[in-house]
């Protein structure tokens, strides 16, 4: 008798798995590699003393040469306090350690970055602050990473308004950006729009707030969308909201996340598991569009989606389920475009012209390669395929050069456009 798989059985080998995989044959992902010559008496002179103090004079003269001195201009910090790691928590910073070589390993694969990984022991925002600018200018940006709300946002501006390199925290609007461009596909889809379709956004965390801020710079009408946390409706009557929650609170009468998803065209999850039920499902309009991405466990599964409506566009955080909402498709692209044209920040325009290219990419033919990759026959743009697939070869030509352009069009580029990007 064949017997079924066993979830925990399952999770049981991909955790063994997962641990040999970081264990052996050397521990952990990533490593420094030497990109010059170092086999001669020559080679160390130029590399160290005396040859090193040259370029050590032309960046003292001429802070900008360090950009061609140097590794500074293809490295990223990626940089965590531990406080938010996956859907761990506060496990602290240094096991949030595998997280950030495991970003480091996405930026040097698709987007050939190079990658510190920094674990800092921080106790208040403003040490952590006070720690990355300091070692700041070692970096060409900054990718912060799993920092609880609401102290993400604080750190977040603060580091922007103090540094003269991109400053991202890739939960909030990494996150954000990759909702966007999936969810002007599937409102396309279903003959809606983003400036009148009427959401539920369920998480006020980093990714919930950030991603009612970039829809709403985009089109989306402040008063169509309401954001439910743990204690309902976040609504201007409310005396417990922070700032951050305050900036998306709404005029309603609609106190729970029953109310809020009474009619509504849009649900974006980012919250935790099965926490929309059957009945709020069915109230919802007519052809409506879900993104449950609480992962590993959606707010509502696929499998129980599809039993309610027939008639929906779904995304989930998994990638074993169509539509996967995962951030490699952004941050590594939108960081190469940064760096290319030496952006001192990427801003909302940055953003936006991320989300519209890969918005666009989907309906582009898809090549072999990607279906080869995935197993797949055919992909075409519909209900199944509203975002591109991580392994698309061609996110690395489209993505960076949109986000370049913006940059230099909004005066925050500081180097010339790059040769081998497509002509301007």
């Amino acid at each position: 008798m064949t017997q079924s798989a066993d979830p925990q059985d399952a999770d049981f080998e991909i955790n063994q798995a997962a641990l040999i995989y970081h264990a052996e044959p050397r521990p952990g992902k990533i490593s420094v590699e030497v990109t010059k010559p170092a086999e001669t008496a020559r080679d160390l002179s130029l590399a160290y003393t005396p040859g090193v103090a040259e370029p050590v004079r032309r960046i003292a003269e001429n802070p900008e040469d360090a950009y061609r001195y140097t590794a500074k201009g293809n490295l990223v910090a990626v940089i965590t306090d531990g406080t938010a790691v996956l859907g761990l928590g506060r496990v602290g910073a240094l096991a949030g350690k595998p997280v950030m070589e495991g970003k480091g390993v996405l930026f040097k694969h698709f987007a050939d970055i190079d990658v510190f990984d920094i674990e800092v022991q921080a106790e208040t925002p403003q040490e952590f602050i006070d720690t990355v600018r300091r070692i700041a200018p070692t970096f060409g940006g900054i990718n912060l990473e799993d920092i609880a709300a609401p102290h993400c946002f604080e750190i977040e501006q603060a580091l922007i308004e103090q540094l003269d390199i991109p400053v991202f925290h890739d939960d909030q609007h990494g996150t954000a950006i990759i909702i966007a461009a999936g969810l002007l596909n599937a409102l396309e889809l279903q003959g809606k729009s983003l400036g009148e379709a009427r959401m539920v956004v369920l998480g006020a965390g980093a990714a919930g707030i950030a991603a009612v801020r970039l829809l709403v710079a985009m089109g989306a009408h402040r008063n169509n969308i309401l954001v439910v946390d743990r204690k309902g409706v976040i609504h201007t009557g409310r005396e417990d909201l922070n700032p951050y929650k305050f900036g998306v609170a709404a005029e309603t009468d609609r106190r729970t996340l029953e109310d809020a998803m009474e009619g509504a065209d849009v649900f974006i999850g980012v919250s935790g598991p099965d926490l929309v039920t059957r009945g709020m499902l069915a109230s919802m309009a007519e052809r409506p569009v879900v993104f449950a991405l609480s992962n590993p466990v959606p707010e509502i599964r696929p499998e129980v989606a599809r039993e309610v409506r027939d008639d929906l566009v779904m995304a989930t955080g998994r990638s074993d389920y169509p539509n996967q909402v995962n951030n490699v498709l952004g941050f590594p692209f939108i960081f190469r475009g940064a760096l290319d044209v030496r952006a001192s920040r990427i801003n909302e325009a940055m953003q936006i012209a991320a989300a519209q290219a890969l918005r666009e990419l989907t309906h582009e033919p898809v090549p072999q390669s990607v279906l080869d990759a995935y197993d797949l026959d055919s992909l075409a743009f519909g209900p199944d395929y509203i975002l591109p697939k991580p392994f698309d070869p061609r996110l690395r030509e489209v993505v960076p050069p949109a986000v370049a352009r913006a940059a230099i069009e909004t005066g925050v580029a500081r180097g010339d456009w790059p040769a081998h990007y497509p002509a301007l």
